[in-house]
């Protein structure tokens, strides 16, 4: 039996650590991952090789990892995040690759298979803060609730990411993992990724089968946009479209160009295709 291209839920992190090598590569990278082509290995270039198609959309996870890079910034140079917690961190080098405070604590939440992975692959590198990788299937709420609690304990000012994780989520478990985070008082900002209905159904039509066979099918699209995490306990202070961002930085196609110059909004999308980085706000 032949193999499907994307095996399981880890794959989705090689292919994506491709996209962050190649904007590396640019002389006008927004950023630099020079440990992305390593992580991704053969497998990634395998996956990211057979999906030409998806050439044209290496825009949306360069501004994704630029925006998230830029909230995790002006959170630790301010001096008041004290903890940055990742879930579902995949083959994210930036412990390493970004210009950390030493005394910064970074936790990395995953499976074992692919923490186990990272970290042979990174063994003789050295990160720049305090590292620290839990080894944990995020959907086992009782043991994902106690993590939060001891991690919370030890800090004042945590700010939690979940980037590229929500789209693979029931709505009602991005609920219930909302007030899960809500219920730590210091967990006091998340940045997330979301996309719309319309986006969705387009990603459903060119990757659907492929995702679903790796048991990982895209499912989170709320159509109240990030208004949605308030029920989670959470309020959105900042959104930032994918499009607008990597329009200002010209990495648009020629076709999105014009599409990207048109008025957009923060709020409810509907059919539109849109996605966006939010920094949410715990709400006391």
């Amino acid at each position: 039996m032949t193999e499907p291209l994307i095996r399981d839920i880890s794959d989705t992190a090689r292919w994506v650590a491709v996209y962050r090598a190649r904007e590396t590569d640019r002389p006008d990278a927004a950023f630099r991952d020079p440990f992305a082509r390593t992580l991704a290995g053969e497998r990634g270039e395998q996956i990211a090789n057979s999906l030409p198609g998806f050439a044209e959309a290496e825009w949306s996870f360069m501004a994704r990892t630029y925006l998230v890079d830029k909230y995790i910034t002006s959170g630790v140079k301010n001096g008041s995040v004290d903890q940055v917690i990742n879930l579902a961190a995949g083959l994210d080098a930036r412990p390493y690759r970004m210009d950390l405070p030493p005394a910064l604590r970074w936790v990395e939440v995953d499976l074992p298979d692919i923490l186990d992975y990272k970290e042979e692959i990174l063994a003789d590198a050295t990160p720049r803060c305090a590292l620290e990788r839990v080894r944990l299937d995020l959907s086992n709420e009782d043991a994902r609730r106690g993590l939060f609690q001891r991690l919370g304990a030890r800090s004042s000012h945590t700010l939690v990411i979940a980037e590229g994780l929500l789209i693979y989520l029931w709505r009602d478990d991005v609920r219930q993992l909302a007030r899960d985070l809500a219920a730590v008082a210091s967990f006091r900002h998340w940045v997330v990724d979301i996309c719309s209905p319309g986006l969705l159904t387009m990603m459903m039509e060119r990757m659907g089968e492929l995702v679903r066979q790796a048991g990982a099918p895209y499912l989170f699209a709320p159509p109240e946009g990030p208004a949605f995490f308030e029920q989670g306990g959470w309020r959105p202070i900042d959104v930032r479209s994918l499009l607008k961002t990597a329009r200002r930085m010209d990495r648009l196609p020629l076709f999105l160009k014009v599409m990207a110059m048109l008025p957009e909004s923060s709020g409810s999308q509907g059919s539109r295709p849109w996605a966006a980085v939010c920094l949410l706000e715990r709400q006391a």
